[in-house]
């Protein structure tokens, strides 16, 4: 069974609790991704995903000035570069979502994406039903 490892991208670009939200979205735009990491130095903090902007930022009424802290996720899923594929995937399909960071302890040293099992020719049927469980409507999650 395949290691999150062998499938996580490890150059991995995050901002930090200076930036505002306005940056981040700038940088999610430059890098063509839906979600960026925040850490202060090296450790994992939260995420925001384009979602987190519209809907915890613009439907909120925030200015794009605004701290990250203010719109990303902080209760965190994360996964180990040790953890299976297969548990990576249950994580996600668990918990609804399509990016999982990596981090050993708090540092972050990675992230896998749904996409990227499903390129993964010995995960691609995990792949598969995790993004069948993260599509069910009636678990659907903020």
């Amino acid at each position: 069974m395949r290691k999150i490892r062998d499938i996580m991208t490890t150059d991995v670009e995050a901002c930090t609790l200076l930036d505002n939200v306005y940056e981040v979205a700038v940088k999610m735009k430059e890098l063509n991704v839906g979600a960026i990491p925040i850490v202060d130095y090296d450790k994992l903090v939260g995420m925001i995903t384009d979602r987190d902007i519209v809907i915890r930022g613009i439907a909120e009424k925030h200015p794009p000035s605004s701290k990250v802290e203010s719109v990303m996720s902080d209760h965190l899923v994360t996964a180990t570069p040790d953890m299976s594929s297969k548990e990576a995937t249950a994580l996600m399909a668990e918990h609804q979502i399509r990016r999982l960071p990596v981090v050993e302890g708090d540092k972050l040293v990675g992230i896998v994406a749904l996409g990227d099992f499903a390129v993964d020719e010995l995960t691609d049927e995990q792949a598969h039903q995790a993004l069948t469980q993260i599509s069910e409507p009636e678990n659907h999650m903020q």
